[in-house]
């Protein structure tokens, strides 16, 4: 009877060990594949302070700048982006959103290149008084933003 309780505590040991290492590989696998899908939020100042890597793909923020957008041939589009206090050129091929305005907040995927912001994908925003979060929180860091909702509505 002694020999069996050693056997059942030896196999459960194994399970344990087995399910701990199993656990160990899925989160790796699982960090692997999203490495890669992690895409970092910046403020235009903090792209020109802290410069990302080469061929780093991330999320730029802010508001595009009064008179800077200019349509070309195509469907590519260059234009500033600005947190209020910096200001960084972008270059988009493809058709930009209906409510993307000068003035209005957007968030753009991409990459620097040659000190040029090259989007793969432009966000606007979706009505009036949205603004991103992100956007906001970088033009707050900056004093550059003051929240017009009144208590209540």
């Amino acid at each position: 009877m002694a020999g069996l309780k050693g056997l059942k505590k030896t196999r459960r040991i194994q399970i344990i060990a087995v399910a701990f290492v199993a656990l160990a590989l899925s989160t790796a696998l699982i960090g692997y594949a999203m490495r890669d899908g992690i895409n970092y939020f910046r403020s235009p100042t903090q792209v020109t302070t802290e410069p990302p890597r080469p061929g780093e793909v991330f999320r730029l923020g802010g508001l595009v700048s009064t008179g800077s957008l200019v349509r070309g041939q195509g469907s590519t589009s260059t234009f500033s982006v600005t947190d209020t206090k910096t200001t960084v050129p972008v270059r988009y091929t493809g058709v930009l959103p209906d409510l993307f305005a000068e003035g209005a907040g957007m968030v753009g995927l991409g990459q620097m290149q040659d000190g040029t912001f090259i989007a793969t994908e432009i966000l606007a925003k979706h009505d009036e008084t949205y603004m991103p979060k992100e956007v906001i929180d970088a033009l707050k860091a900056q004093g550059m933003y003051k929240d017009t909702k009144t208590p209540g509505s």
